[in-house]
C-alpha cells in the first residue's frame, strides 16, 4: 500500500524553518527603519509649512512703513496649511500667540496642540525687529510632542525630535 516515490524531490521541515526564520531575523531589522523613515518624511510638513510662514513675515515686515513683524491681525499673513495639517503651526498676533487657522488643533496621542510651544526657539513672539513661529505635532505613537520653530533669521529648530531611531 506504500509506495515510495523515486526521485522525489522537496524542501525538509528543518529547511523551511531556517527559510521562516531568516525571513523573521529580516522583519524585524526591517520594520522599525521603516517606522523611523516614515515619522522622518511626515517631518517634511511642518518645514515646508514654516518656510512659508516665514517667507509670509518677511512679506509682511517689508511692505510695512515702517518696517515691523509685528501683526495686528491674522488675515495680515498670507498663509493657512493645506489639506490635513499633522502640526498646529503658532504665531504672535498683537503679542499674543495665536494658532494659524487651518492648523491641527486639539490632543493627539498625549500630545496637546492647542498650546503654544514653550522656549526660545519655539514660542511665538514678534517685534519690530523679529519673530519666531513654532509648530506642535504627533507623528507617531508616543505621548511626545515634535516641536519647531523658525525665526526671522530662517533658523529651524526641533527638540525634542519626536522621531528617534
Amino acid at each position: 500500500m506504500c509506495k515510495q516515490f523515486k526521485g522525489q524531490k522537496g524542501f525538509t521541515l528543518i529547511e523551511l524553518m531556517i527559510v521562516v526564520a531568516i525571513i523573521g531575523i529580516l522583519a524585524a531589522i526591517a520594520i522599525p527603519n521603516f517606522l523611523t523613515y516614515q515619522a522622518k518624511s511626515k517631518q517634511s510638513e511642518v518645514r515646508i509649512a514654516l518656510g512659508n510662514i516665514h517667507t509670509s513675515m518677511s512679506s509682511h515686515f517689508g511692505l510695512q512703513a515702517p518696517s515691523t513683524y509685528v501683526m495686528t491681525s491674522m488675515d495680515e499673513m498670507d498663509y493657512r496649511p493645506n489639506g490635513t495639517p499633522r502640526y498646529a503651526y503658532w504665531i504672535a498676533i498683537a503679542g499674543t500667540a495665536r494658532v494659524v487657522p487651518g492648523s491641527l488643533t486639539g490632543t493627539v496621542g498625549g500630545c496637546n496642540v492647542g498650546t503654544a510651544p514653550t522656549g526660545a526657539a519655539f514660542a511665538p513672539v514678534s517685534s519690530t525687529t523679529g519673530f519666531t513661529a513654532g509648530a506642535l505635532g504627533q507623528i507617531d505613537s508616543d505621548a511626545t510632542c515634535d516641536t519647531w520653530g523658525i525665526n526671522d533669521s530662517r533658523t529651524l529648530s526641533n527638540n525634542p525630535n519626536d522621531v528617534v531611531g
